[in-house]
């Protein structure tokens, strides 16, 4: 979330499907799974909240693109995986989705379904070619979580969701930190005018943080 000087990234798509999707072949939904099943993610984020709703799952680690893994789910690896709604959809792979993971339940990671386009910093004539692509709602969402995520240390590879929404000139984002086994989720939301959106999006981490999540965090990086 932290770009160097050099680059910019003028341009965000319009989203597909933030959410995430549940995987198997012999459940009807995530509440079904049995006690030990093992439920393939590589997800701090998916795999700490998974665990504050199944405590005895068992999480493994899943590697390789959307094919590779759903071989591997196929072939008896996984009782269950847990991929972005966006991938799949984007595939047309809609009939190997078991079930859309609502967001109340699974929160998604800042930016998913969104792709962005960077570029060269001050490069107006890239710049101009791509601005057509840009879809200013998204951009606005996304451009708010990306503050939320980068007040909590930023990166991927940390137990952080975060999801905004525009509701008319107000955006609401929701956003979490978790332990990694699910024994402590920190969630909360805030709503502000969209001409707020970095505030909203640092405020509410500093929030979080306040009620714990810094512990979380530092532990994790440390």
């Amino acid at each position: 979330v932290e770009l160097p000087d050099e680059f910019a990234l003028p341009v965000i798509m319009k989203r597909e499907d933030a959410r995430d999707v549940f995987i198997l072949n012999n459940y009807k939904n995530l509440s079904e799974i049995p006690e030990n099943a093992i439920l393939g993610t590589s997800s701090l984020r998916r795999q700490s909240q998974v665990k504050a709703l199944h405590p005895k799952v068992t999480t493994k680690d899943l590697r390789g693109n959307v094919g590779t893994r759903l071989r591997k789910l196929d072939e008896g690896e996984y009782d269950a995986i847990i991929l972005a709604a966006a991938g799949i959809l984007r595939l047309g792979l809609h009939d190997r989705i078991t079930q859309l993971i609502p967001e109340s339940m699974l929160l998604s990671a800042i930016g998913q379904g969104a792709i962005g386009i960077e570029c060269r910093a001050g490069d107006s004539e890239v710049a101009d070619l791509i601005a057509p692509l840009n879809d200013d709602a998204t951009t606005l969402c996304v451009k708010t979580e990306r503050a939320f995520s980068r007040r909590l240390y930023g990166g991927c590879q940390l137990p952080i969701a975060g999801q905004a929404q525009l509701i008319g000139n107000k955006i609401r984002l929701t956003g979490l930190v978790a332990r990694v086994d699910g024994s402590e989720v920190i969630k909360s939301e805030l709503s502000g005018d969209i001409t707020e959106y970095d505030n909203i999006g640092i405020s509410l981490a500093e929030r979080l943080l306040k009620r714990g999540a810094d512990e979380i965090l530092k532990e994790l990086l440390n």
